[in-house]
């Protein structure tokens, strides 16, 4: 293990920081366009079943596959690996955004706007904070996978611990891949937990408490 650690632990330390970079970049981008995505498909109901169905198709081609098809129009390296599990981050998030916001209690809905709110505002105020925890399920759900994923960025010299378990795998070296795999899990654990708390400190009191007495 020292010895290990003294031939590969910068190694190492940077390779785990181009994991992170990757994934989290990937699910920023997710965030960014699956939530507000969700928002806008909890408005038209009909239209959003068959949408966020056709986004499910993305996620039954295989990842190498997505990973090679951006070959082409974006080379090799972090981007594309970025742009594909971007891909993959899209359907949990916005289907739990969908259902959270699509679920709010209505007639929470129609108070606010007996005390004249506007759509905007009832969104801002009522609708997202109280989808709040199911939207932060699926962001979660995204991250843990998309960390797994991530390995497969080493396939076209996008970096990361995948390096370690692709070396390993053509050197027959145990080692190497254990080195890509248990950060790489571990990473995952972690980020579940750290969002799990983000979770807490974002939902409303008032809800935390209801959640806590259903419990």
């Amino acid at each position: 293990m020292t010895e290990f650690f003294a031939a590969h632990g910068s190694d190492l330390i940077y390779k785990t920081g181009e994991h992170l970079y990757i994934s989290l970049a990937a699910i920023l981008l997710g965030i960014i366009v699956a939530v507000p995505l969700g928002i806008a498909l909890s408005r038209v109901p009909k239209f959003a079943d068959r949408f966020i169905s056709l986004v499910g198709v993305l996620q039954t081609i295989p990842s190498l596959a997505i990973l090679a098809f951006f070959i082409p129009f974006l080379g090799v390296g972090k981007l594309p690996a970025i742009i594909a599990l971007f891909f993959y981050s899209l359907l949990p998030i916005l289907r739990n955004t969908y259902v959270g916001v699509r679920d709010v209690d209505k007639g929470i809905v129609e108070a606010g706007k007996g005390m004249g709110m506007n759509t905007w505002q009832s969104i801002i105020k009522m609708e997202f904070p109280l989808a709040l925890p199911v939207i932060m399920a699926g962001i979660r759900l995204s991250t843990v996978y998309l960390i797994g994923w991530a390995t497969l960025a080493a396939f076209i010299g996008g970096g990361g611990l995948g390096d370690f378990i692709f070396d390993g795998l053509n050197l027959y070296r145990p080692d190497l891949i254990l080195a890509g795999t248990i950060p790489a899990t571990i990473l995952a654990v972690i980020a579940d937990r750290l969002l799990a708390v983000l979770e807490t400190k974002m939902t409303p009191k008032g809800l935390r408490e209801s959640y806590k007495t259903a419990a």
